[in-house]
């Protein structure tokens, strides 16, 4: 899996990118909501994991814009708001997932390979919802 991971905080960022690459998938970084935008924009990621609350652009507003332009790819929004009307927000918002902080990246690795299968079976037609 290709992950784009969108946080400002390094510790986390680097805890998650350590994780991930351990677990075998190619990670990218950006620390900045702009450039994190950017490169979700312009390139193919299998899955996001997005930061709620970043300088400059925040998470939801990252997401919304996403949406907007038609990405579809999986975004696991990661925050220290974990309210029950924080996390329906985010996922009003179009996150396909919501992970309060502090997270173990264990249960992180485990949503996205969820989030990514689920991705793959919409995009193959074998989902199947109801009886």
């Amino acid at each position: 899996m290709r992950i784009l991971i969108i946080e400002d905080d390094e510790n986390n960022a680097r805890f998650m990118e350590k994780g991930l690459k351990e677990a075998g998938h190619a990670v990218e970084w950006c620390a900045s909501g702009a450039d994190g935008l950017a490169m979700a924009l312009s390139e193919d990621f299998d899955a996001v994991v997005l930061d709620r609350m970043l300088p400059h652009m925040d998470g939801v507003s990252i997401l919304k814009t996403l949406r907007s332009e038609g990405r579809q790819t999986p975004v696991l929004l990661l925050s220290a708001l974990g309210q029950l009307d924080h996390r329906v927000e985010g996922l009003k918002a179009g996150a396909d997932d919501y992970v309060a902080k502090p997270f173990h990246v264990e249960e992180v690795l485990a949503r996205l390979q969820a989030l990514i299968r689920r991705s793959r079976s919409r995009a193959d037609g074998t989902l199947r919802v109801g009886g």
